[in-house]
């Protein structure tokens, strides 16, 4: 599991357009986002079908984990849905959690993220009681006046609130439809909401972050369960696989977020069960205590030789303990188990690179290259590769791979300066040497300007030499 700020964070708060999307939007955008290929391909396996069934492609939905402990989940532009950890950690169930998805999957249908709704909303009464305060005050009634102006603020966020229900009655059926399309119960989306009820008689201070930017009532929740309870697929329930599958993501997440200790206590060698000895695993390496952890995710590779996520956490733990050598060899084994996984080829990447062995370097901008073509936002990846082709002597390859970097993380300028560097060094008409141009060429610069910069450094260079 990795923690890393996703560009994907830049969207989030260029998005904060809607008041929905404003305060969901904040609190993620200061958050750091999870990888981890093994929870994402288990959650995008449940995810996807629904995706499917709402008329949405899969591949167009960027699902993100939000290294948070509040209750929370997000949809905004760019067709973007976040969900903290800790909101997947209160689910029951995979139904309920598939159920939140599915409901800000009918935020993203339904655009209601590309909307300045909720704040329209808001306004018109707001402008339309300051309107009749200055009239009061005009026509002699200035205490009428005065009060009318000092409410026009509330008035106008129960406009926006009342529009922010609308929106969420439309995500719920959106969603509740797509599920039973998909052959999936509703069952989970209601269940969920019925746990957090109570939230509805707390203060603001008290609400969580979700119930804030999802106003929830009594009403909403019994319209979603008599809708939910007509349909066919309402007593369809989780598989044993599925249960096995969530119960591993949460003591996944637990062990890597929770103190070792705490995980140790709620993991105990009482629990023979795989989530069990795969969360003491992990706590014992976080922990420090190396050798237990490596003889624990030794068993878990001898009961099942076939799963790239064990050999992963070996490859983590050797790459950790200053061990890259033999960490290249669980890591070049999750490859090989699972090629398709970008992450998993960035980690062979990292530890052939930090093995020092100038032999290594190709095979780990090979394994770098696959997994830019697959994600490339991957600044990580980008990063990497830029360290592998320096350390070839490759200067122009290297200041491209931080142009990318900088152009995934949304550095414009930076992404710029290293792009117009890279061009000076790469061979014209390459196709690095096309792409650098197509750095410069996204910021708005013009073919013009490119000519007027080559002019101006045709003018620089003799006065250098000389």
């Amino acid at each position: 599991m990795t923690w890393l700020p996703r560009s994907a964070t830049r969207l989030l708060a260029a998005a904060a357009t809607g008041l929905m999307v404003l305060v969901a939007a904040g609190q993620a955008s200061a958050q750091s986002m999870i990888r981890d290929t093994e929870i994402e391909g288990i959650i995008r396996g449940w995810a996807d079908p629904v995706f499917v069934a709402m008329g949405l492609n899969p591949s167009d939905i960027e699902v993100l984990l939000v290294n948070d402990n509040d209750l929370n989940a997000f949809a905004t532009r760019g067709r973007i849905m976040g969900v903290n950890t800790g909101l997947i950690l209160r689910t029951k169930n995979p139904s309920e959690l598939l159920g939140v998805m599915a409901h800000e999957a009918g935020h993203i249908k339904n655009r209601h993220t590309l909307r300045d709704g909720a704040q329209n909303a808001g306004k018109q009464p707001m402008f339309m009681t300051m309107a009749l305060g200055a009239l009061a005050i005009a026509a002699g009634a200035p205490d009428a006046g005065v009060a009318l102006l000092g409410s026009s603020q509330y008035f106008g966020t129960l406009g926006a609130l009342h529009y922010m229900q609308s929106q969420e009655g439309e995500a719920d059926l959106t969603g509740a439809r797509a599920l039973e399309r998909a052959g999936e119960t509703g069952a989970g989306l209601v269940s969920f909401f019925e746990n957090f009820r109570s939230q509805e008689v707390f203060s603001d201070a008290r609400r969580y972050p979700y119930f804030r930017s999802h106003p929830l009532s009594s009403q909403r929740i019994e319209s979603m369960r008599r809708f939910v309870q007509e349909q066919p697929h309402y007593s369809h329930r989780d598989s044993s696989e599925r249960m096995a599958q969530h119960a591993l993501i949460l003591a996944k997440i637990h062990a890597f977020m929770d103190p070792p200790n705490q995980t140790l206590r709620s993991y105990p060698s009482t629990d023979t069960s795989l989530p069990g000895r795969y969360a003491r695993a992990i706590a014992w390496y976080r922990d420090g205590q190396t050798d237990r952890a490596l003889m624990a995710v030794d068993e878990l590779i001898a009961g099942d030789e076939t799963n790239p996520y064990f050999q992963e956490l070996k490859g983590q733990v050797l790459f950790e303990e200053g061990r890259p050598v033999e960490a290249v060899v669980a890591h070049r084994e999750a490859v090989r188990l699972a090629p398709d996984a970008p992450l998993l080829r960035v980690n062979l990447a990292h530890a052939l690179i930090e093995t020092n062995d100038p032999a290594n370097l190709d095979e780990a901008i090979s394994q770098l290259k696959h997994a830019t073509v697959a994600e490339k936002d991957n600044t990580m990846a980008w990063r990497l590769l830029s360290q592998a082709y320096a350390s070839k002597g490759m200067e122009g390859e290297a200041r491209l791979a931080s142009a990318e970097l900088y152009f995934a993380a949304g550095a414009e300028k930076e992404a710029v300066q290293f792009a117009l560097r890279a061009r000076s060094m790469l061979q014209p008409t390459s196709i690095e040497w096309r792409r650098a141009m197509d750095i410069v060429l996204a910021s708005g610069a013009t073919p013009a300007d490119i000519q007027d910069l080559d002019r101006r450094d045709a003018l620089r260079r003799p006065a250098t030499l000389n």
